[in-house]
């Protein structure tokens, strides 16, 4: 169980009445993530309050109206995942910091140089979205918050989001091999023909396309064929 002091208040506003709880804010945010954690580390007590910081509890009544049960456990999860969590000025940064990297993952995976048909290193990434001072919203999701970084982005380098469709050719002696690493991606045709070979069809972010051709040299020797048949913008 978190200690008093360590905890934050969790809160939600119901039928103008407010309930709060102390909560441990690292489990907290694990669960507002859909994660499963302990109800008993995460409460630092088994108490919703009208207002935490006086000590004023809830009543029974007011509880089961809003929340249709009078379980801790149960008000506790609604309050965290509809309610709000009071964060720290250092929860809020080390949020903000792992988002920023999620978000630079994200697009390093599937954002190409359209000059170069190559895809941009991480730290390229990084350094553009510093030189464009953009900020990240540690509360809100990655792909919430990518489309309009990207139309930053492209003031900086020459960035587009795209996927890619390549078509993979390769002999009888290797098919077996490259269709089960083939079925990792996702797969728009598959075509076995008379002699054993293998014809494919893959769709994949255009990021990820140096990887995959790599990955198929490496797994057939170099005895593959690939062609890129679609770039969508």
């Amino acid at each position: 169980m978190v200690k008093l002091e360590d905890a934050v208040i969790a809160r939600i506003e119901k039928n103008n009445e407010k309930f709060e709880i102390l909560v441990d804010p690292e489990l907290a945010l694990k669960l507002k993530k859909g994660e499963s954690v302990s109800f008993n580390d995460l409460m630092a007590i088994d108490t919703v309050f009208k207002d935490a910081k006086k000590g004023s509890t809830q009543s029974p009544e007011a509880l089961s109206k809003a929340f249709g049960s009078t379980d801790v456990n149960v008000i506790a999860r609604k309050i965290i995942l509809d309610g709000e969590v009071q964060l720290t000025t250092e929860q809020r940064r080390h949020m903000r910091e792992a988002k920023r990297r999620e978000i630079v993952e994200i697009i390093a995976r599937n954002a190409i140089n359209p000059q170069t048909n190559a895809p941009h290193p991480p730290k390229r990434i990084e350094t553009a979205l510093e030189e464009a001072k953009i900020h990240i919203d540690e509360g809100k999701s990655a792909e919430e918050q990518i489309p309009a970084i990207l139309k930053e982005l492209k003031k900086i380098i020459p960035i587009s989001f795209e996927k890619q469709q390549i078509a993979v050719k390769v002999s009888a002696e290797h098919a077996g091999r490259v269709s089960a690493f083939l079925h990792k991606h996702e797969l728009k045709k598959e075509q076995w023909l008379n002699d054993g070979s293998l014809i494919a069809v893959v769709e994949m972010p255009a990021g990820l396309r140096a990887e995959f051709i790599t990955e198929l040299n490496h797994l057939t020797h170099g005895m593959v064929e690939t062609k890129i048949l679609e770039e969508a913008v």
